[in-house]
């Protein structure tokens, strides 16, 4: 009595670090695309009897171009189509998708591509949709096989029942040396008197006639693990034989399902099955209607959901959280800004206050890792308000700024490296008598080591002079300087020219009614006075010697350092990008953004705001020949005397006068004429 051959549904089963590296092409390569892409699955040749379930695996090696498990899997041949969304996810056409997947299987035996991979004819398909946010994946297998393929067992027996155990020691070794692209399904040649011959299908089938048919007999892997049932790509070899063996149909064909096992340290394929099968007549949509969904846990028609959130260390969410927002810049907006450039650029703060803590704050947010601070004092009860890095419990504690920003700068996100250092900063006119010698001395040293150390300064210091020696040393180092100084309700914000001797820097064509600075000859902070910094806090009162300003100036200068740094990064020219600043009434923004050189556009050299108004102005100033802090006077003064220099310095800001030869301008310079009012200033 005969009845159908029975079919095993093949389970899936997916790595994690399948979807690590879904999620990582999905940010760098696929982004909104959402064609499908070629990928591998694997099985392993050796059938497990402790594993009931057939399983059908992929990891982040499916996606290789190449497959590279061959001696101990055999590869499937899949294509995964990731969604953009939930909606197209749930609202794809299902019939059409593996209708469509078994097309590609039809085209592949009518093009004869099976005889150069018989693994073709494994094959398996992927819809998705990938939450990157919430580590959710939304996934559904699909093994494409031909719906009217019905078999009919008419006797099945043990290999040994047909072959001697030389000649099943012959079908083992013979398969041992198969290509791993002709191991799925070859053909095995077994006439009375003759030695057996084992054969690939290309150079086999074609030959095979009705009246021999019986010394045939068609070899399939048998990825089931149930000795009554083979595996459903069964359906596609039977497929794949009926169109180059039309003569087959309704015929009984021998067949023998492979199946290797280990016993002990030996593996055998002695318990593979010999089969008589009756094979179907072909119907019109023989080979257009297809089906193989894979069920769910529930054993419903529906897809899987992968959460990957609870397998993952927090500190890792926490990483990958922090990429996503940047590289989904780069899908439609921002194609092709360099965000390794931003994370591994080093950032020095000076200065732990309400404007270190907006900076560091935003630097986190560009995806910056190395966050260093610099500060002297510890955290007052009037800070944490303003300063958004500090506690209460830090103003009772009394923690030193510099330690405690970088301590809860970890805490918001632990993949960064932050380092506190309390440091207070030489500045000119504030005298270094014998007992603080040797800690200036150190100080300096520090600060200079630290500079060298980092790529990027900012100068986010409470008064002017304690600015000055990191300009110069910045200056000297080549570094990008970020200046930002507040107001009560306004602001500056700069980028530091840098120190070149190269004339020959080009900036980029300018619209008329503009002008360009090249980044060398960009002005400094001190570059607009005068006079040398010296001690601004004697004789002041306590609202003159704090910061007092409006809350949200800080918040808005922070910002804007920030964004500075960020487009000078982005620029071709990198520190040497020039500045653009209107010589006319009106020149429309977008053409200074388009001269600026930078994806995200302007790159200005100063932003000057003002919150009394609401206005924000972008002048831009060249280096003075003089300046106290960036000329080459002082800096060849410098570089020969090193601290001889400072000192004299830090004792009188006068000595950098002398030095810039800002003594002798004044000298002359008619202070008594150009102070005296003329009869004309008062008429009416």
């Amino acid at each position: 009595m005969s009845d159908n051959l029975s079919y095993v549904q093949i389970s899936s089963s997916v790595n994690p670090s399948f979807w690590n590296k879904l999620s990582e092409l999905k940010l760098n390569v696929y982004k909104l695309d959402e064609s499908k892409h070629s990928i591998w699955g694997y099985h392993t040749i050796i059938n497990s009897t402790s594993c009931p379930i057939t399983l059908m695996e992929v990891d982040s090696t499916s996606f290789n171009r190449e497959f590279t498990a061959h001696n101990q899997y055999l590869p499937f041949h899949g294509w995964i189509l990731n969604t953009n969304t939930i909606e197209q996810f749930k609202e794809c056409d299902k019939v059409e998708l593996i209708n469509s997947e078994g097309h590609k299987l039809y085209q592949h035996i009518i093009n004869e591509d099976v005889f150069k991979d018989t693994s073709l004819l494994n094959r398996f398909f992927i819809l998705s949709f990938a939450d990157l946010k919430k580590f959710h994946y939304y996934y559904w297998f699909s093994f494409p096989v031909p719906r009217h393929v019905v078999v009919e067992k008419i006797d099945a027996c043990d290999l040994e029942n047909v072959f001697s155990p030389e000649e099943v020691e012959t079908l083992h070794s013979a398969y041992k040396n198969l290509d791993c692209t002709q191991r799925s399904y070859f053909i095995v040649k077994k006439e009375s008197g003759k030695m057996l011959e084992i054969c690939t299908l290309a150079f086999q089938l074609k030959s095979i006639t009705l009246e021999d048919k019986d010394n045939y007999y068609f070899v399939f892997h048998n990825i089931s693990n149930d000795k009554n049932a083979v595996g459903s790509p069964f359906r596609n070899y039977v497929a794949f034989l009926l169109y180059y063996c039309d003569f087959l149909q309704n015929k009984i064909v021998n067949f023998i399902s492979f199946n290797l096992s280990r016993t002990g340290s030996q593996v055998t394929c002695r318990k593979s099955i010999v089969y008589k099968l009756k094979l179907p007549m072909k119907t019109k949509d023989f080979y257009t209607s297809w089906v193989g969904w894979e069920k769910n846990e529930r054993d419903k028609m529906g897809p899987k959901l992968a959460n990957m959130k609870n397998t993952l260390d927090p500190s890792v969410i926490a990483e990958n959280a922090v990429d996503l927002n940047l590289k989904l810049m780069k899908w439609n907006l921002l194609p092709s800004i360099d965000l390794d450039n931003i994370k591994k650029t080093k950032c020095l703060l000076l200065g732990a206050g309400t404007l270190g803590c907006s900076v560091a704050r935003t630097l986190l947010g560009w995806g910056v890792r190395d966050i260093t601070f610099v500060d002297n004092s510890t955290v007052s009860f009037s800070n944490p308000v303003r300063q958004s890095l500090f506690t209460y419990q830090d103003s009772v504690d009394m923690k030193s700024k510099s330690k405690a920003a970088a301590d809860n700068l970890k805490n918001i996100f632990p993949g960064v490296n932050s380092v506190g250092h309390q440091l207070t900063i030489p500045m000119p006119g504030h005298s270094v008598g014998e007992s603080l010698l040797e800690q200036t001395k150190e100080s300096v040293k520090k600060l200079t080591q630290l500079i060298k150390d980092h790529d990027a300064i900012f100068l986010l210091l409470d008064s002017r002079e304690s600015r000055w020696l990191p300009t110069l040393i910045g200056n000297v180092e080549n570094k990008i300087l970020i200046n930002a100084a507040l107001g009560f309700d306004s602001y500056l914000v700069m980028r530091h020219g840098v120190y070149s001797q190269n004339d020959t820097i080009q900036a980029s064509d300018h619209p008329e009614g503009c002008k360009v600075i090249t980044g060398n000859n960009l002005a400094c902070y001190f570059c607009c006075d005068v006079t040398a910094p010296g001690d601004s806090l004697k004789g002041r009162t306590l609202d003159q010697q704090c910061t007092v300003t409006r809350p949200g100036v800080s918040q808005i200068a922070g910002a804007l350092a920030v964004e500075l740094l960020i487009s000078v990064l982005q620029h071709k020219h990198g520190v040497l990008a020039p500045a653009y600043y209107s010589t006319a009434q009106t020149v429309p923004m977008q053409e200074m953004t388009a001269s600026g050189d930078s994806v995200l556009g302007l790159v200005p050299h100063s932003i000057r705001g003002f919150l009394s108004s609401f206005e924000q102005i972008l002048p831009a100033t060249e280096k003075y020949k003089n300046c106290v802090a960036c000329s080459d006077l002082v800096i060849n003064e410098y570089k020969e005397k090193q601290m001889e220099f400072l000192l004299n310095v830090f004792n009188s800001s006068k000595h950098l006068e002398d030095v810039a030869l800002l003594t002798e301008m004044f000298k002359d310079t008619d202070f008594e004429e150009v102070l005296e009012f003329s009869d004309e200033d008062f008429s009416a």
